[in-house]
């Protein structure tokens, strides 16, 4: 590039050497120079100057503005001198040419280092930059692993945690099941105790029955032979009506015979005339028996119309006049309450304690005639209470033996315990109430419960002590509250017209 330059300044130079647009001026000092235009840049050159004692041609033939003011004056053609005064200039040129030359180098050289540092000062910066940038990713790049690291670190933290809190969830449930296990153990050797009991209750009821079943043996022996030996009696005293006085010894001592046989045989209460007319008689209920002059409490055979076979109950001949049939009774906790629809259905117990006469029979009897019923109530402190009602009756086993009451009064409560709109009878295993829940499960024991209603007098039995918060013992709400559960009870009925 600078030969080039060169070679560019040289070709202008030796163009506008004689050109018009070629200035020459004196300045002031009076130094010669001059000017070249060449394009936008112009160029100026101090021209050399001339000694005040050198010579001038007269004929003007040198130019004033000769290159070599030293040289001699000799007298030469004028193109001879003109081609030395060029080729002096062309020496004078050329030197400053190669000044210019050498001044272009010197310049071009700090320039090409000036280029050359702000290249690599570029450069560098370039790869600053290149580096600051990749820095800047690879910092990113880092950031972000160590936010996935310590996500995963998290992570494995809660998968670590949850697995600790599985296995104590686990080892509670292990301890659990053993725990359950322990108490399923323990459950079985209740049952085994209860069964052993139960099987040696039945051993002890059977040997009582079997005792029982000996002494009815043995008193019917009894009274076939007391029987036979009153008919060899009368046979005796028919045949002694002819000697009158040993008659009448012969009849004293009968009669003394007699009377101890009668107060043999009237230890259970029941006369043998009395028998004989009750075979005669068949009574439908107490009502019927105390109209026959049985006047003491104690249990007879009734004949149920509809029924086939008769049926024991117990009479009770000493409340408001007598004659009262009782249907339930509660006094010891005995007997389990605790039965299925069958059962109640039936009957269970002994009319001697506690005992369920049984629907089917309930219902048989309040369809003869008009019934009204007492229910008599006792706490554990000894006081006692009754509900009596106008009319009672239940329905069929269709109509889930539903309850009917009119005219309430009595002094266990101003209002009714039993619901008097009606209800159906519910067990365990038949739910006829009006509740979401199974009154009879929830409550135990088989009622008349409605929506579980205020009263169950066949509920849990619970022992002095024990008997209060009890929801699902014996309980008359309107008499000791909901929450009581009763000493005794006793559900008797009459008919109206008694």
């Amino acid at each position: 590039m600078t030969i080039f330059l060169c070679f560019a300044f040289l070709a202008a130079l030796l163009a506008h050497i004689g050109c018009s647009n070629q200035r020459r001026g004196t300045e002031a000092s009076g130094r010669r120079y001059n000017r070249i235009q060449h394009g936008q840049c112009t160029y100026t050159f101090i021209l050399p100057e001339q000694e005040a004692n050198c010579r001038e041609s007269t004929t003007h033939q040198y130019n004033t503005n000769a290159l070599q003011r030293d040289a001699p004056h000799m007298e030469q053609d004028f193109s001879t001198q003109k081609l030395q005064r060029l080729e002096h200039v062309m020496e004078n040129y050329t030197q400053w040419l190669q000044k210019l030359e050498n001044y272009i180098v010197e310049n071009m050289k700090s320039e090409m280092a000036q280029i050359q540092q702000n290249a690599v000062q570029n450069h560098t910066a370039t790869m600053l930059e290149i580096g600051t940038s990749l820095l800047s990713q690879t910092a990113e790049q880092t950031r972000k692993l160590t936010d996935v690291e310590t996500q995963v670190l998290n992570q494995t933290s809660r998968l670590e945690i949850q697995l600790l809190e599985n296995s104590l969830s686990t080892y509670k449930l292990e301890k659990q099941l053993l725990q359950q296990t322990h108490e399923i153990l323990k459950i079985h050797e209740k049952n085994s105790l209860l069964e052993h009991k139960i099987l040696e209750m039945e051993e002890r009821h059977k040997e009582e029955l079997d005792t029982l079943k000996e002494e009815k043996e043995n008193l019917q022996g009894l009274v076939s032979r007391q029987s036979y030996i009153i008919q060899e009696l009368e046979k005796q005293l028919s045949k002694a009506t002819n000697n009158n006085s040993v008659l009448q010894k012969q009849q004293l001592e009968l009669m003394d015979t007699v009377h101890s046989l009668v107060s043999l045989c009237t230890k259970e209460g029941v006369l043998l005339k009395n028998a004989k007319r009750e075979e005669d008689k068949p009574f439908r209920d107490c009502a019927d028996v105390y109209q026959a002059g049985f006047n003491k409490s104690g249990v007879y055979t009734i004949y149920i119309n509809n029924v086939s076979e008769p049926k024991k109950v117990f009479c009770n001949m000493e409340v408001t006049g007598g004659g009262w049939t009782v249907i339930q009774h509660r006094e010891d906790g005995s007997l389990d309450f605790q039965k299925g629809w069958r059962e109640y259905k039936m009957g269970f117990g002994s009319p001697f304690g506690e005992h369920w006469l049984g629907n089917e029979y309930i219902f048989a009897i309040t369809s003869q005639r008009q019934y009204s019923l007492r229910v008599e109530l006792m706490d554990w402190e000894g006081n006692r209470a009754y509900s009596q009602y106008d009319r009672f009756h239940i329905g069929n086993e269709k109509q889930n033996y539903r309850l009917y009451l009119k005219g309430h009064t009595g002094t266990a409560g101003k209002q009714s315990s039993l619901i008097l709109h009606g209800a159906d009878f519910s067990t365990k295993d038949a739910d006829n109430d009006n509740c979401m829940c199974k009154c009879a499960i929830m409550l135990t024991g088989g009622w008349w419960f409605d929506a579980c209603g205020p009263s169950n007098l066949n509920g849990m039995f619970y022992a002095a002590g024990q008997n209060h918060g009890k929801l699902n013992g014996i309980k008359w709400h309107y008499f000791k509250g909901p929450s009581y559960s009763l000493r005794s009870t006793t559900m008797m009925i009459r008919p109206l017209d008694i």
